[in-house]
């Protein structure tokens, strides 16, 4: 596929998790067996353990809103530096729900086949989420 397929198929699955349809939005981006080099404690594999993730992540913040800072791309590869931001109104990994939001920096990079991603990696800031939302004492 062509590196504006790959980027619209991208942009395509982050407007459909912002609304709030997160399996529309996995099923878009994710092929059936994507291997997650990075997977959040718990995931499981492929697209089934990105979809749980997203549902815990929409359940306990859904506001969950993901928005695209800077993109690159070539005909396999899509990097995204983006912002994540949402505000934590359900149970979160065990955690009640605390009222408090969170905006914190991202960074995905991902290999498509075939208009689908493969494999992903990236790094959240979630020593910074894990701050705001009150869960770790941070130094100013």
């Amino acid at each position: 596929m062509s590196r504006e397929t790959n980027e619209a198929t991208l942009t395509r699955a982050i407007e459909a998790i912002n609304a709030g349809d997160v399996e529309t939005g996995v099923n878009t981006l994710f092929a059936e067996g994507a291997v997650d080099h990075d997977p959040a404690p718990g995931q499981g594999p492929g697209r089934a353990g990105f979809l749980a993730f997203f549902r815990t992540l929409s359940a306990a913040f859904p506001d969950l809103r993901l928005e695209q800072r800077y993109v690159t791309a070539n005909d396999e590869h899509v990097a995204m530096a983006f912002i994540v931001s949402g505000t934590h109104q359900g149970d979160f990994n065990g955690v009640p729900p605390s009222g408090r939001a969170f905006k914190v920096n991202g960074v995905e990079f991902f290999r498509f086949v075939d208009g689908q991603v493969v494999e992903r990696w990236g790094l959240t800031d979630d020593m910074s989420l894990l701050g705001q939302l009150g869960l770790l004492s941070l130094p100013h």
